[in-house]
């Protein structure tokens, strides 16, 4: 990354971080793409989600996942193809599926499909002991809500059971979970659960920019943010800089806000 004397840039994580993380959702890029990614970008990225079930259906994830790695980032595949996985009962063979893909990180999640929450804790302290292991709160479906209490619950419970990180749901679409069908944030909810839960154990999807805007104005530069485009994680690490109108006067002192436009 180009060195700069600019002042007053907060001061950013680096790898391998505990925060300020961020994770890449990757839907499909071909293995040249995320070649090119990871020389342009991969110092910012620390996970790189293969999307749903697209490891499935794409072509050279074996070469895509190397390319990743060699790039320091860890690469796993996303929870709802555990899901998928785990309703047909066929759980061995998903350890088998990552084991083929030479996975050391994995995915637990609920999002599509019910499954009792002692269940889940199982299958994340079972996978811990082998795996780097993020796991996922909060329903895909937008008609589903989730009391905060139940949120904390969840999320403290998971950690215990051997999550590295809990992730609060959004989507790609940014419009459930964590956040209201308008994808603005759902702060009571927000705000509830980092009054219970330990910040840097957090991980919250943000895949729209005024998302990321909100995450980074309210909690700061080292927030951990996921469902990032690949093309939007430059874009994103100067949100967190300060180097984008969105957040310009966001890390300056208070003397230079006398020139900030009303």
């Amino acid at each position: 990354m180009t060195q700069t004397n600019l002042p007053f840039l907060p001061e950013r994580t680096t790898k391998p971080r505990l925060n300020g993380i961020a994770m890449v959702m990757d839907k499909g890029l071909s293995l040249r793409e995320a070649e090119d990614f990871t020389e342009t970008a991969g110092h910012l990225a620390d996970f790189v989600k293969l999307g749903f079930g697209t490891s499935v259906a794409a072509n050279k994830v074996k070469e895509k996942v190397k390319v990743y790695q060699k790039a320091d980032i860890r690469v796993y595949v996303g929870g709802t193809l555990f899901e998928a996985f785990v309703i047909r009962n066929m759980f061995d063979d998903y350890l088998k599926y990552i084991d083929q893909l030479g996975l050391d990180t994995v995915e637990v999640s609920d999002g599509s499909m019910i499954m009792d929450h002692d269940v889940k804790c199982e299958y994340i302290h079972k996978l811990s002991k082998n795996f780097t292991v993020l796991s996922e709160v909060g329903s895909k479906e937008s008609g589903i809500l989730i009391a905060p209490g139940r949120w904390i619950e969840m999320m403290q419970k998971e950690l215990q059971a051997g999550s590295f990180k809990v992730i609060g749901e959004a989507r790609e679409s940014g419009n459930v979970g964590i956040y209201r069908p308008t994808g603005k944030a759902h702060v009571a909810l927000i705000n509830k659960i980092l009054a219970k839960v330990q910040a840097d154990k957090l991980l919250w999807e943000a895949p729209l920019k005024p998302q990321q805007v909100w995450f980074i104005q309210h909690f700061g530069a080292n927030v951990n943010l996921g469902n990032i485009a690949p093309a939007e994680l430059i874009p994103l690490e100067t949100l967190r800089l300060g180097l984008r109108g969105d957040t310009f006067f966001t890390f300056l002192p208070e003397k230079f806000r006398k020139f900030k436009p009303e």
